[in-house]
């Protein structure tokens, strides 16, 4: 572990989305458009020793790790107990 003493740390994040297309058409798609973020820290520490927290608190956050680097997903549905294949239902 770091033995840095960090006084203040305030972190803003912004993240954008958008979401077009149709429920009853099953046609919706969700982007994520970006995230940003924007942390303002209070320290004596000399800044060497901050700028290595920050690079582990980026490499160590799931959140910014998924995102930049894409993550496979999987989902299994059931249905009244029984195993469900949304996609077996599809409309043309």
């Amino acid at each position: 572990m770091l033995k840095t003493h960090i006084e203040k740390a305030k972190v803003f994040v912004i993240a954008r989305f958008k979401n077009e297309g149709s429920v009853l058409r099953e046609t919706v798609q969700a982007e994520g458009l970006g995230v940003e973020t924007r942390c303002e820290i209070t320290s004596s520490e000399p800044a060497e020793k901050i700028a290595k927290v920050v690079r582990n608190a980026e490499a160590g956050c799931y959140v910014i790790q998924s995102i930049r680097n894409p993550t496979s997903v999987k989902s299994e549905y059931t249905l009244n107990g029984a195993a469900f294949d949304p996609d077996s239902y599809k409309t043309k």
